[in-house]
């Protein structure tokens, strides 16, 4: 039972303190105008994801007898090239949202006695990020989800429990996932609620150009402090 609560408890606040299983959500659901349904399918799946790498690499170290230290240092490179995967992605995003910026500029001109607005391929840039782009957006999300490891589900809970029977391995793995995936979609739901309310009306124009720092920043962020 303790190992089961310590489940609970890690999956909890590793996914709480670890801003990349929340941000990139929020950040990329204001900017393509996810509804609130949509956004939370995306988490769940890419939460699936998430777990099921470091799940299936537990089962086959526990049946194989691999050495924890060799899984641990497979999990340490699985984690950097998820923080580098999430980097490149954020830069890369911000400068397609800064191009499609740039081509949003609007100019006015003359005819009949109105003044009227046009933007130079505007809607169609707007069309061609936030939808024609939103497939390859999952995926480049759900690929950044299955490299990024859950650290300590296989060093903490998979091999104490294992050691038990395969009863608790199972207990502590289903309620690891539970709680990592509930905490990413409550997290993302709630900071999403809260950037609602802030008045970024006049930043529609840089809604990708945001989206894309707030994912790169949140990469560096978890490279500096570790997180």
């Amino acid at each position: 039972m303790s190992l089961l609560i310590t489940a609970a408890f890690i999956g909890f606040f590793h996914t709480l303190v670890g801003v990349d299983h929340y941000i990139p959500f929020v950040a990329l659901s204001k900017a393509n105008n996810w509804s609130l349904g949509k956004t939370n399918f995306i988490v769940f799946i890419c939460g699936i994801g998430h777990i099921l790498g470091s799940v299936l690499l537990g089962i086959f170290g526990i049946v194989m007898g691999t050495a924890l230290t060799k899984l641990t240092g497979i999990e340490s490179w699985r984690g950097d090239l998820a923080v580098w995967f999430l980097i490149a992605f954020g830069l890369v995003y911000s400068l397609i949202g800064i191009r499609g910026a740039y081509k949003k500029n609007p100019h006015r001109y003359l005819k009949k006695g109105h003044v009227h607005f046009h933007r130079a391929h505007g809607e169609h840039d707007h069309e061609e990020i936030s939808g024609g782009r939103s497939i390859n957006t999952f995926w480049m999300l759900f690929i950044l989800f299955v490299l990024g490891p859950c650290e300590p589900l296989i060093p903490i809970l998979m091999y104490p429990a294992a050691q038990t029977d395969i009863t608790l391995l199972i207990g502590v793995t289903a309620v690891f996932s539970a709680v990592t995936i509930g905490t990413m979609i409550a997290a993302t739901t709630i900071v999403l609620k809260g950037v609602s309310l802030l008045p970024l009306k006049n930043l529609d124009r840089y809604s990708h150009v945001l989206a894309g720092c707030s994912i790169f920043l949140c990469g560096v962020a978890i490279m500096v402090f570790d997180i």
